[in-house]
This record gives structure tokens, sequence and C-alpha cells, in this order.
């Protein structure tokens, strides 16, 4: 999914500084209350004093306050007259019905999901992410709610994203391949572009997301825990095989070169096997001191 360019965008609304607005209000009620006070009895002054007064009020309707991080879409008989971004008191055509809309960063937590990743496996994931609205027009006018449009589209590119990685890496993962777990720089970077195509529509920007919960699903967790345990035990019997190894070696070498004891083959493969079984047993070994001769 591409960005759309197609559709309504924002456009500056035609607005004024609301207190350049309430000073003319001001002014008008003050010469039409002087003109009517003056005019009493006479048709024509009474009737422009009304007029003055008339214009006051709808100068004061066309009166509304934004704050900071606030905007206000303009509509004028259902036609889109523009968006205004600028904070303090505003004034606009009394006429024009105002909407205001949040320009803030707003946070986002989507739910658990229970999703199957790349190789099948039953996972529960979640996210959090940060967006906020960019295009008020496409926010108000592309669809029905925004704010439902985001949280949708989150639960949908979260789906998507867990079905193109695999949870872990497994026997038959190649190498370097990226992962949920291991890789969440680069799956968050996926999932923030694919978040930002999908709400384009709705004119909204996300800022960032996090994953904030990934595990195997229930049914599956214990039988993958044993799997992880036993990788682990035999990464590890791997490193003290290659650690014991390194050791005899030494020993030999060092027996040879100071000339201690000569042994022949026979006897240096029973000092190895030996030397292996104490070095990479569990338990600790019971050693037997031979109190005979060196060769029976």
């Amino acid at each position: 999914m591409s960005n759309t360019t197609s559709g309504r965008r924002e456009t500056a609304a035609l607005t004024a500084n609301g207190y350049s607005a309430l000073l003319v209000a001001l002014a008008l009620a003050v010469a039409g209350g002087l003109l009517m006070y003056r005019g009493i009895g006479n048709p024509m002054p009474m009737l422009i004093a009304i007029l003055l007064i008339a214009a006051a009020v709808l100068t004061v309707a066309g009166l509304y306050m934004l704050q900071p991080g606030e905007a206000s879409i303009l509509t004028l008989f259902g036609h889109y007259s523009g968006t205004d971004r600028k904070d303090g008191l505003r004034w606009a055509n009394p006429l024009a019905m105002k909407r205001k809309i949040s320009l803030r960063a707003r946070n986002l937590n989507a739910a658990t999901l229970k999703v199957n990743d790349k190789r099948g496996n039953p996972v529960e994931i979640a996210a959090a992410l940060v967006w906020r609205v960019e295009d008020t027009a496409r926010a108000v006018f592309e669809v029905d709610d925004f704010e439902t449009y985001v949280r949708i589209q989150a639960e949908t590119a979260i789906r998507h994203l867990a079905s193109q990685f695999a949870y872990d890496e497994g026997d038959d993962t190649n190498s370097g391949e990226t992962t949920l777990r291991a890789g969440q720089d680069e799956v968050v970077r996926e999932l923030v572009k694919e978040l930002q195509d999908r709400c384009a529509e709705a004119g909204v920007t996300v800022v960032d997301a996090k994953i904030t919960h990934l595990a195997y699903a229930p049914e599956i967790a214990q039988v993958m825990l044993r799997r992880q345990q036993a990788e682990a035990i035999i990464s590890a019997r791997k490193k003290i095989v290659q650690g014991a190894v390194s050791m005899v070696e030494e020993a030999l070498k060092g027996l040879s070169e100071r000339d201690i004891v000569v042994l022949d083959d026979e006897r240096k493969a029973a000092m190895v096997s030996n030397l292996l079984v104490v070095l990479c047993s569990d338990k600790e070994t019971q050693p037997i001191v031979n109190a005979g001769t060196l060769y029976n």
C-alpha cells in the first residue's frame, strides 16, 4: 500500500485576529447604543442603530478560541472552507461551522493479538504507537472516524507484520535472518512504515512504534521453552568440550616439552579419555590412585 495522492487536502482558512474583531464588535455596539439613544423617536437612526448592534452581535458570534496544538475546521453550508491552525482568540465567518481537532501526539496501545508467525507458530504480540493528525481535512472528510480508523489499521498492520517474520531462529532459519525477538529494531522500522502507508488515507502521521508484548501462545509455550533449554544445554556443552580439548592439548604439550614422562599412543589415548571425562562430567569425579608400577 502506498500513500494516496487523491482526495481532499487541507487548505488555510480565511480568518482574522480575534482581539481585533472584538474591538470592532465593541465599537459597533457603542456606536449603535449612542445612535439609538440620540435617535429616539426618529425611525431612520433607530434602524441604523439596530443594524449596528446586530452587526456587533454577529461579529462576536464569529469569535472562537484555539489552544496550542489545536486546529479548527471551518465549513460553510456543507462546503469545506479551510483549517485555522493559529492559536489564541480567532475570528471567522459567523455562519461557518467550526470543529476543533487536536494536533497533539497521541498514544495507542494496541490489544494483544494472537497470530501465526512466518513458520506457522502461534505467537502473542502487542505494540504501542505514537501518532498525530497531519492533514485535518483528510482526517475529518476522508474517513468516518479517524481514531477508530487508526486503531483498526494498527491491528491489521501488526497482524501482517508478525506473519512476515519468524519468532526466533530455528534449525531451518537462514543465518542472519531477521526475527521478531532478535531483530526488533528492523521489525519496528517495518511496522512504522506499514502503519504510515495505511494511515496516510486518514491524514495521520505515525511518529513511532514499539513492540510491548511478544511471546509464544500458551499452547506451545512449554514446548518452545524446553526447546530453548535444550539449545542452551547443547551450546554450553559445546563450549565445555572445546575448553576441555584445549586443556588436554596443553597438558600433553607441557608433559612432552618438559620431558616429565614419556607416553606411548595407547597411554596418551587413556590419559586423554580420563581428562575429558573429568573435565566434561556434570558430577565430581572420584580419582583412583594407582599404587602399582607405571605399567602392568
